[in-house]
């Protein structure tokens, strides 16, 4: 029941949403460099296992934070994007980076 409650709580739904350790720092990725293969940010996010890298993927994709676009169809090779969504977050990032530029 306390569950429920708490998600009718906006900063709890929008935690839910970027919630995982590597989560933010992919968006970080797409803000700063546009649209990447998987590849890209499996090489540039220096840590993130492949598993966990393609579950962070899905969960933005399906809370429609990203999309998926494929550019080429043999083999199929896809990018990731930010959707209008997604770039809404880019003051929540900011203010994140501020934040952390003064703490720490």
């Amino acid at each position: 029941m306390s569950f429920l409650r708490h998600m009718k709580c906006p900063v709890a739904r929008a935690a839910k949403v970027l919630e995982g350790r590597w989560t933010v720092l992919i968006l970080r990725e797409l803000f700063l460099k546009g649209p990447r293969r998987y590849q890209h940010l499996q090489s540039t996010l220096i840590g993130i296992g492949p598993g966990t890298l393609s579950e962070r993927l899905k969960s933005l994709e399906a809370e429609g934070i990203l999309k998926r676009e494929f550019y080429q169809q043999h083999p199929p090779r896809a990018e990731y994007l930010l959707t209008e969504k997604g770039r809404d977050l880019a003051d929540v990032l900011l203010a994140m980076r501020d934040w952390g530029n003064k703490y720490r």
